[in-house]
């Protein structure tokens, strides 16, 4: 499968374009490291260390328009997965840095939003200001060269329902992520030495080849060594005799080797080994770092919402269960006290987090409780292995697949999935927008996957068109389970599930702790998923470990903890799970 048909390819080239790459206008002072040059390994790639995969997850830079972020994607790419591997045991969710951010504020050195960059002066933006998490402003495909600007509300932003404003998220309540020292690594020997540390940002020329790579060594034989695009290395290696690089692309995970690829190593392909950029993120306990401030109060705005009642299993044709279910085999004494599935001896297995609500309302909890249950369910199945598996919400609201931002029913989303299938989010970024999105009723395969690509009219937003081969996940079976007993044995033996709850105002202001709330008659409105439970350790208080999607600054880092048994908002009442499958059953 190739990325860019030879259309596309064709206008691009005749726009005069580049990838997203330009070096900077003028010099930009670097911070100098060193790093041991003593017993580095033969080989080492950073999505399997010891078992465990450290890199973020993969995205798409040209949708929902053509932009040229290829350097900020590579800069934050590398720089997320430095955060979550210094880390270490701690490392129970990944971190996602916000490119939009980036996009709209950074200007240093001459870059230009989607008009192209360098890594390095995104890191030097970094080192300046700091940068918020992917749930404080969603990719959009633009950048202060289509007009964004830098306000507060360009960095961290939440949309109020019912047509209310968009306001900026006060810099107390969210994390800045900041760095102590970046600068360039040039060389084979160099870059083997830092990425010991963690993956770098690198830049590469794009030959055609390059641009239709589906798998394999890749080895250049133009010798452009031309540089207009940004990528991060993740390791290197050996393969079949031949010393490799390990790449990571911002092009979709329908390109390469699921996003992925391998290019020889030592010879400058592509000049590749001859302007590469890291940065070491700012340790948690140094003054750099900016952890959000006791959360003030503040007027609750009725988030809750989304999810239309209970499930109606009857509108689906009922459940489709084709296997015993866990709680039928499965005894007391077989599950234990506590389970995390953010963290099973050390390893995390839960995808990344969500904000519903940006960069406009939408009430999509249904479709985001799915989704998410569903590709931790695909990280589970899979090790953790990279790449991880983030299933496309957009794509269920977009043809209606179970509700639309006016609310909408898990039953018929799993319903969908195993009719239709589903593209992770490379094939189709979230835009809380209803019904087709920006293609509104014309909405057809370029509404499940896409690409776009600049032209000889337009650089951004060029021009877009279906992408036909992209992995596809679909649903064996589908369920619903209730009470605790049920709902602890469905997530110990086959991972989180979704839940309905009745998401109070006083929940909507929920900042940390085990949360509980005595409502007489609580009526389910609101769709999350739950990973786990706990206990806890003074009072004996079972609890539920659940995860929302109005982003990380919201709760505990975008999570929160509810009393079991009672007083719970109803998420005992109506909980539903899939078993996710890359084969239509």
């Amino acid at each position: 499968m190739k990325f860019l048909t030879a259309s596309l390819l064709a206008a691009t080239a005749s726009a005069g374009t580049n990838h997203g790459f330009r070096r900077s206008d003028a010099p930009t002072e670097v911070k100098l490291t060193t790093v041991s040059t003593s017993d580095v390994p033969d080989s080492l790639d950073w999505r399997s260390v010891n078992g465990r995969s450290y890199a973020s997850t993969l995205r798409n830079q040209h949708i929902p328009n053509y932009c040229g972020a290829c350097y900020t994607f590579a800069a934050t790419s590398a720089l997320s997965d430095r955060i979550r591997i210094g880390r270490g045991d701690r490392a129970s969710q990944q971190v996602d840095l916000s490119v939009q951010a980036l996009l709209n504020c950074n200007d240093i050195g001459g870059d230009d939003g989607c008009h192209g960059g360098d890594p390095i002066n995104v890191y030097q933006y970094i080192f300046e200001n700091g940068v918020p998490e992917e749930t404080c402003q969603q990719y959009r495909a633009t950048g202060l060269d289509t007009g964004e600007t830098c306000e507060p509300i360009d960095v961290c932003m939440d949309c109020a329902p019912g047509g209310g404003d968009c306001t900026a998220v006060d810099k107390d309540v969210y994390y800045t992520y900041k760095i102590d020292e970046y600068g360039l690594v040039n060389g084979t020997e160099a870059m083997i030495q830092e990425l010991q540390r963690a993956p770098i940002a690198c830049t590469v020329a794009v030959t055609s080849d390059f641009a239709d790579y589906t798998g394999g060594v890749f080895e250049d034989t133009t010798g452009d060594t031309e540089m207009d695009h940004s990528i991060s290395l993740v390791g290197y290696g050996t393969e079949d005799g031949q010393d490799v690089w390990y790449g990571r692309n911002s092009w979709g995970d329908y390109w390469g080797e699921s996003g992925f690829f391998t290019i020889v190593r030592g010879s400058n392909n592509l000049g590749i080994e001859a302007n590469c950029q890291y940065a070491v993120p700012a340790d948690e306990d140094n003054e750099k770092w900016e952890a959000p401030a006791p959360a003030e109060p503040r007027e609750a705005v009725g988030l809750g919402g989304g999810r239309l009642g209970a499930n109606d299993w009857e509108a689906v044709g009922g459940e489709h269960v084709t296997s015993p279910r866990p709680h039928e085999y499965l005894s007391a004494d077989d599950i234990p006290a506590a389970w995390d599935w953010r963290d099973v001896d050390g390893t995390n297995f839960v995808t990344w987090d969500k904000n519903q609500h940006i960069p406009q309302y939408c009430g999509s909890c249904w479709a985001q409780g799915v989704t998410s249950a569903l590709s931790d369910r695909l990280s589970i199945m899979s090790g953790a292995a990279a790449p991880q598996v983030n299933l496309a919400p957009q794509v269920l609201i977009n043809f209606n697949g179970g509700g639309t931002c006016e609310g909408g029913m898990p039953a018929k989303a799993y319903n969908w999935i195993k009719k239709n299938g589903i593209p992770d989010q490379s094939c189709q970024v979230y835009q809380a927008l209803d019904l087709g999105g920006r293609r509104g009723n014309d909405c057809d395969d370029m509404c499940v996957c896409e690409t776009c690509s600049a032209n000889a009219t337009s650089f951004t937003p060029g021009s877009c068109e279906a992408v036909t081969e992209f992995p596809t996940y679909y649903v064996s079976e589908y369920g619903s389970v209730k009470g605790a007993d049920q709902m602890k044995a469905e997530i110990y033996a086959r991972g989180p599930i979704g839940c309905g709850i009745d998401a109070t105002d006083a929940f909507e202001l929920y900042t940390g702790g085990i949360y509980s709330e005595t409502k007489r008659f609580a009526m389910v409105n609101h769709e999350i998923s739950v990973a786990g439970w706990g206990v806890d350790e003074e009072t004996g208080e079972e609890y539920w470990i659940g995860r929302n999607s109005w982003g990380t600054w919201w709760g505990e880092n975008g999570w929160f903890r509810i009393k079991m048994g009672s007083d719970n908002l109803a998420i005992e009442s109506d909980c539903d799970w899939g078993v996710p499958t890359t084969e239509k059953q």
